[in-house]
C-alpha cells in the first residue's frame, strides 16, 4: 500500500502549552489463572451439553468487565480496584457418537488489585455547549470529582482446560455469579438469558488472563507544542485500471489467520 501518513512541516513556532487531560498515578500488570470456572449456559447449551461426552474449547473473548474503585481504610492514597471478567468461551461438544456441536457459554472470573491514586476532594464542574440567557440559566453543568479512574487492559484469555463435571460441582471460588446477575449488555451479547444451572451437567474450564490495571486522575499539563502546518502532501488515489497491481502492494493480513479468532461470533 502507499505511504498515506499525515506528514506536516514544522515551520511554526513553539511554546508551552497547557493541557487537562489524565495522569496515571499507578499501574501493574498481571496473569491470572482461573481454575475449573463454571460455565453458565443458555438452554440449548445445556441440553447439549447434558448429551455430550466431551468438550473442548475453540475460542474465548472478554465481552465485559465490571470495574469498582474504592479507598484503602487506615491507607490514605490507596485504592481498592475489583474487576469482574464476562468472557464468552466457545466449545465443541462431541454428541452423537462424535459428532461436534457448537455451544457457547458464559465465564464469569473476579479479581481484586490494591493501587496508589493519590488524594483529591475537588469537585469538578463542566458547562455545556447550549447557550443560555443570563437570567434564566440552566442547571445544566455536569458535576464530576478528581477521584481516581481505573483503567484495565485485558487480551482475550488462554483456555488451558475444559471437562464436564457434576453440575453441584462447585470448586472455583471465582464462579460468583448467576445468570440473573448479569449486565444488559453482556445478555445481549449472548443472545439470551442463562438457564441458572439447570440440568445434569456443567462444563469447567480454566482460563489464563493478561491484563494491565492503572489508576488515573485529571490533570492540568504543560506541554511543549508548535502550530500545525497544512501538508503539501496530495491524497492519493486508488488505480481503478489497474486493480491488481494496487493488490501485490497490500500487506498480507496475518492478523486475521490467527487461531484466538472466535468461530461463533458471526452465527
Amino acid at each position: 500500500m502507499p505511504d498515506i501518513r499525515n506528514v506536516a512541516h514544522d515551520g511554526g513556532r513553539r511554546e508551552n502549552v497547557c493541557i487537562d487531560s489524565y495522569r496515571i498515578l499507578d499501574s501493574c500488570k498481571d496473569k491470572d489463572c482461573f481454575e475449573d470456572t463454571k460455565l453458565l449456559l443458555s438452554d440449548y447449551g445445556q441440553e447439549i451439553i447434558d448429551k455430550s461426552g466431551s468438550v473442548r474449547v475453540v475460542g474465548t473473548e472478554v465481552l465485559w468487565t465490571d470495574i469498582a474503585v474504592s479507598p484503602v481504610r487506615f491507607n490514605r492514597g490507596f485504592y481498592q480496584i475489583n474487576i469482574r471478567f464476562y468472557t464468552r468461551v466457545c466449545l465443541e461438544a462431541c454428541v452423537n457418537a462424535g459428532k461436534p456441536q457448537e455451544v457457547e457459554g458464559l465465564a464469569v472470573n473476579d479479581k481484586t488489585v490494591v493501587l496508589f491514586g493519590g488524594e483529591g476532594h475537588v469537585n469538578i464542574f463542566r458547562s455545556s455547549d447550549e447557550p443560555a440567557d443570563f437570567c434564566m440559566r440552566k442547571n445544566d453543568e455536569t458535576k464530576t470529582s478528581n477521584r481516581p479512574t481505573a483503567v484495565v487492559e485485558v487480551v482475550d484469555p488462554i483456555a488451558l482446560s475444559a471437562k464436564l463435571g457434576d453440575q453441584n460441582y462447585t470448586p472455583c471460588c471465582s464462579c460468583c455469579c448467576t445468570g440473573d446477575d448479569l449486565p444488559e449488555a453482556v445478555l445481549v451479547r449472548m443472545n439470551g438469558s442463562m438457564n441458572n444451572g439447570r440440568g445434569e451437567r456443567g462444563v469447567y474450564v480454566s482460563l489464563g488472563y493478561f491484563s494491565v490495571v492503572r489508576l488515573e486522575r485529571p490533570a492540568q499539563l504543560v506541554v511543549s507544542a508548535s502550530e500545525y502546518a497544512v501538508p503539501d502532501k496530495v491524497c492519493p488515489k486508488n488505480n481503478e485500471e489497474d486493480p491488481c497491481a494496487m493488490f501485490s502492494r497490500m500487506s498480507f493480513p496475518v492478523n486475521e489467520f490467527s487461531t484466538s479468532t472466535c468461530p461463533c461470533d458471526d452465527r
